[in-house]
């Protein structure tokens, strides 16, 4: 599987949100805590918490890489 593009053997949303989880903690290398992935029909919500706006930034990145067809919800919440 490459990081860049997950895509589950069986194509469910757990195991999509899963393996986008995955992306998300490689691509930003854990920065974001408590970070959540759902995947609900179109909608993909990731949330959590960071300290720097550029953490936020590649977590959407690599979640727009991902998402192609979904709707992205960016609701990771930066901490001073």
């Amino acid at each position: 599987m490459d990081s860049q593009s997950p895509e589950p053997a069986d194509g469910s949303p757990r195991n999509f949100a899963e393996s986008l989880r995955d992306t998300i903690r490689a691509q930003t290398n854990g920065q974001i805590r408590g970070l959540e992935v759902t995947v609900n029909g179109p909608a993909i919500v990731i949330s959590g918490r960071t300290s720097r706006y550029y953490y936020k930034q590649l977590a959407t990145s690599a979640a727009l890489r991902a998402a192609q067809q979904h709707d992205l919800t960016n609701r990771i919440e930066i901490e001073s």
